[in-house]
């Protein structure tokens, strides 16, 4: 079976390689956001995450979260009046610059949204039922942002030798 899958070009998902060695975290690293991406960034074991404002011009680049938007709309009512379906809307805004404020990735706006039955009888599991699916959508929003900054291509930033490049010099 592995033979197989290393045949057909299959890899297990790997942390990026990115551009910087240090990023300034320019949002509350206590929300659930913050304590996501913190978690990512610090995962990946190659950035190292200032959060000192006094730090920030050592950083390579800084991540700026400008807004994070969690909304729940109700979609759909029964004849009584009561909700019967809801849209959850995640919507998060985001940039990364230098700390002289070049922009490497200008302001994105990443958008989820989910669809939720509702009853009022089972209102409590319900409401379970939101956090989990808000708390889904932070992740994936969380990893759409870690694939950005994988791909962030080097401008102005130090670039650091590849170890093929770091070889291959006498």
């Amino acid at each position: 079976m592995a033979a197989v899958l290393t045949g057909c070009g299959f890899k297990l998902r790997q942390t990026g390689d990115y551009p910087f060695k240090t990023l300034y975290a320019n949002f509350s690293v206590n929300s659930p956001l913050g304590t996501d991406l913190r978690r990512n960034l610090l995962g990946t074991g190659k950035i190292e995450l200032l959060t000192d404002p006094a730090q920030m011009s050592k950083a390579d680049v800084v991540l700026d979260i400008l807004s994070e938007v969690r909304q729940p709309v109700v979609v759909g009512l029964n004849a009584s009046g009561q909700v019967r379906e809801m849209q959850l809307r995640l919507r998060v805004n985001f940039r990364l610059r230098t700390p002289s404020g070049d922009e490497l990735i200008e302001p994105v706006e990443m958008y989820q949204q989910r669809d939720l039955s509702f009853t009022e009888t089972a209102a409590l599991s319900k409401e379970i039922e939101q956090a989990m699916l808000f708390r889904d959508m932070q992740l994936d929003i969380v990893q759409q942002i870690m694939r950005r900054l994988a791909a962030v291509k080097p401008r102005g930033l130090p670039v650091a030798p590849t170890p093929a490049a770091a070889a291959s010099q006498p």
